[in-house]
């Protein structure tokens, strides 16, 4: 067999600039907040308008602690991704159910 002692490899990225591994968590995270904007944006066809733009804030919040933890905390900006979706849902619903949010 001429390929049994190949020594396998595997893909890696490497920041060029310091030689350290690049870990794919923080973009998972950035990809789940990015993605749940479009909650916060529609919100007006259930939410009042006060409701929508604090909402919004939070959302703002939220994309930049993903930025602040990128490097330091790279699992907490999966965390934070997952939130951001379930505090849409919590936050929408809770609003419905004790504030009566009619469309």
């Amino acid at each position: 067999m001429p390929f049994s002692r190949r020594r396998r490899i595997r893909p890696v990225a490497i920041d060029p600039a310091t030689g350290r591994k690049i870990s794919p968590l923080p973009f998972i995270g950035l990809v789940l907040v990015v993605s749940s904007f479009f909650l916060y944006a529609a919100s007006g066809l259930l939410a009042p308008a006060w409701a929508v733009v604090l909402l919004m804030l939070t959302w703002v919040a939220m994309l930049v602690m993903c930025f602040v933890w990128w490097t330091p905390y790279p699992k907490r900006v999966v965390v934070l991704g997952v939130v951001s979706w379930v505090w849409w849902f919590v936050a929408v619903t809770a609003g419905g159910v004790f504030l009566d949010w009619t469309a």
